[in-house]
């Protein structure tokens, strides 16, 4: 059985047909013109709406899918949320139980006369004696207000220990800063003189936190 024949191509033959044409007739040219024309033509087409139409909707559409990749992460980002709201809600529960538990530990004005008779009995019932018991000024913060008191102490320094662990334990927040202590050069037995600066703190009621809204508020509208 013979294999088929396939047809043999004449190029010169297409060549000559190329030769000689009559740009008025189009018409009469021989096919082999005709079709690579229109073949040309198309390509020109489909270049030219590339070029002018096409590029400008792709990039379009790139940027169309980017704005839904990040709308799509944004819907997951705000589902987690959603899902995860009532665990938030505890959270933030547990957050105001623990700043309502802090803010009791600070004195109210009636409650901090109090606080420093306690501090005063502190070193008394240590046998410490007091040479120095001088609250300073007030100092206002964002919710609160410290007060720093200079004390002077004289004692061993097994009794300043004890001091310093009595004031860690009272019911209020009272810091000890700035402490020095030194050989007392007065006495013979052995006693030492301990300088500090004893801090405690009270929150501001609700006349003095407005007060200072309002003095904040003020001291804006006048830099403007």
């Amino acid at each position: 059985m013979k294999a088929p024949a396939f047809p043999v191509i004449d190029f010169r033959a297409i060549l000559l047909d190329f030769q000689n044409l009559n740009p008025k007739d189009v018409g009469a040219w021989p096919a082999a013109p005709r079709v690579t024309i229109l073949l040309a033509l198309f390509v020109a087409i489909m270049l030219a709406g590339w070029w002018f139409v096409w590029v400008d909707q792709l990039d379009m559409l790139e940027k169309k899918q980017q704005t839904e990749l990040k709308l799509r992460d944004e819907f997951v980002a705000k589902k987690k949320e959603a899902v995860n709201l009532d665990l938030y809600v505890q959270q933030l529960n547990e957050i105001d139980r623990s700043f309502g538990a802090l803010l009791k530990q600070l004195p109210n004005k009636a409650e901090v006369e109090s606080l420093l008779v306690e501090i005063n009995q502190a070193g008394m019932g240590r046998g410490l004696q007091f040479d120095l018991f001088k609250p300073g000024v007030e100092q206002v913060k964002d919710f609160y207000a410290e007060l720093p008191i200079n004390v002077r102490l004289t004692g061993s320094y097994h009794d300043f220990g004890a001091f310093a662990g009595d004031i860690g334990k009272l019911s209020r927040i009272v810091t000890l800063n700035n402490v020095s202590i030194v050989a007392n050069p007065q006495a013979k037995d052995g006693s030492l003189v301990m300088d500090a600066v004893t801090k405690t703190f009270r929150y501001l009621d609700e006349e003095e936190l407005a007060a200072k809204k309002k003095a904040a508020q003020a001291a804006k509208g006048a830099k403007k």
